[in-house]
């Protein structure tokens, strides 16, 4: 293999760290943005509720905010849940779809290094570099089932969420 090779699947692979490293940024800035509102917006609800409940003379209206704000309070904690794993969901997707286009291209550049290698090598056995071709084909084949696997049931989670999820009552 010569250094060029190694130079140019050396800078691929550095590239495709570096789109995986961005999408981790910003996937983690939409779940902390994510979790800021969701503080913000049940810290006010929260001082709304007290406000109210102070207000109120009534025990029994006391104790219909109390339960009407953990209810409201769960529902929002659901709804923020079911928007986390959605992002995750995405990133999950993409990065599998990043990591799958990775695997193909590098594959066919490791396999043209390889076969350029073997070419070089005085004596070569085509045999030897027919193994590697089915052996990276398997390989390829096999992540693409285990990518597919993972995206069936990642979907199934987020379905079974959404069917567990109360309704809100607008």
């Amino acid at each position: 293999m010569k250094n060029e090779h190694l130079s140019e699947l050396n800078r691929k692979n550095m590239e495709a760290a570096m789109r995986l490293a961005q999408l981790s940024i910003e996937n983690s800035q939409k779940i902390m943005a994510l979790q800021s509102e969701l503080a913000r917006e049940l810290f006010q609800q929260s001082v709304a509720n007290a406000k109210a409940q102070t207000d109120s003379a009534d025990p029994q209206e006391v104790m219909t905010l109390r339960t009407k704000y953990a209810q409201e309070t769960a529902q929002r904690m659901i709804e923020s849940a079911q928007k986390i794993a959605e992002i995750g969901n995405e990133a999950r997707v993409e990065f599998s779809r990043l990591l799958t286009e990775q695997l193909a291209s590098g594959s066919h550049d490791l396999m043209d290094a390889f076969q350029n290698f073997f070419k070089a090598l005085p004596g070569q056995n085509p045999n030897v570099m027919e193994a590697m071709q089915q052996a990276m084909a398997r390989a390829n084949s096999a992540f693409e089932q285990i990518s597919q696997v993972s995206s069936s049931a990642f979907n199934n989670i987020n379905e079974l969420a959404k069917k567990s999820a109360p309704k809100s009552k607008k």
